[in-house]
């Protein structure tokens, strides 16, 4: 009887244990887009997510330190690819982003969850996406890289498999009929394989978009488009979470007011380009920029 006993009151103790773990699963999901827990010094951690390309890396290094500057807030800057974080935006677990390119880019993420994020409108107008060549290369289309193709060894350089240009590119092969390869790298790699061939003066075709700073670094021209494979000019938005401008009304109303011309974010990623670490670059930009931040926040 007093061995049953013992058993009875572990199996009572492991029941009630059970239940206090699942009542709190249940409290820490609800909502799942509540405000992120604060960090060891009591402030809150955002979580900004942004894709490897030199705009983005340079765009959200110059929020983040904006951000920790202006708010008692500390921002986790997470890298991931665009797939991933528009769904991660869409769950709550990312609070926002300042990379998303519309309508054309991102248009098949933005359109199965545009009700499940909230677009800010644009921070970067005039932005562009399509295959680049230097200027030396003496084809001016799209349609020429076929008769051409031996030139650029048969191949087109391209970034990361989950881009948005990726897809477009992938659609351009087919808008143009093209005996052409479409190489997966990255936008490191990308860019070194342009560096090697212009300084060697060698044809190469590669993916690529603006604003970047390899435009300011090499003599480079897009090929004309005229399918349209790529679409037409694009913004670069702001995207959040839902509930976000209820839980950081103040940094819904910088991010809603924050606004780049072409020559501001040029300056911005060839100032990133200047210095090893990311986030010395981004408030030295700052600092130089000091009127056009501050305007952010009347």
């Amino acid at each position: 009887k007093k061995q049953g006993g013992i058993k009875l009151k572990k199996k009572t103790l492991l029941l009630i244990t059970m239940l206090l773990i699942l009542s709190l699963t249940i409290v820490g999901c609800a909502g799942g887009e509540e405000t992120p827990a604060p960090n060891d010094e009591g402030k809150p951690v955002l979580e900004l997510g942004y894709v490897q390309w030199a705009c983005a890396n340079a765009n959200s290094h110059m929020v983040k330190a904006l951000l920790e500057e202006k708010f008692d807030v500390d921002v986790n800057l997470v890298a991931m690819d665009a797939g991933l974080l528009w769904q991660s935006l869409a769950t709550g677990d990312i609070d926002f982003m300042v990379t998303a390119w519309l309508p054309g880019t991102h248009k098949a993420y933005y359109e199965e969850l545009k009700d499940d994020v909230v677009d800010l409108g644009p921070l970067y107008e005039g932005a562009a996406i399509g295959l680049v060549v230097p200027q030396y290369v003496t084809i001016d289309s799209i349609e020429e890289l076929n008769d051409n193709k031996d030139k650029f060894n048969g191949q087109i350089v391209g970034i990361d498999a989950g881009a948005g240009i990726m897809a477009a590119t992938e659609r351009a092969i087919e808008d143009y009929d093209l005996d052409m390869k479409l190489i997966q790298s990255s936008d490191a790699a990308m860019t070194a394989e342009l560096k090697t061939a212009y300084e060697n003066n060698e044809w190469v075709v590669v993916t690529g978009w603006a604003p970047h700073w390899k435009f300011s670094t090499f003599d480079l021209k897009f090929l004309e488009d005229p399918k349209l494979s790529y679409g037409g000019q694009e913004t670069i938005n702001p995207i959040t979470r839902l509930d976000f401008a209820n839980d950081y009304p103040e940094i819904n109303k910088f991010l809603d007011n924050y606004y780049l011309t072409a020559a501001e974010f040029g300056s911005l990623i060839s100032i990133m380009e200047e210095y090893e670490d990311d986030n010395e670059a981004a408030k030295t930009w700052i600092n130089e920029n000091r009127e056009l931040v501050d305007s952010w926040f009347e």
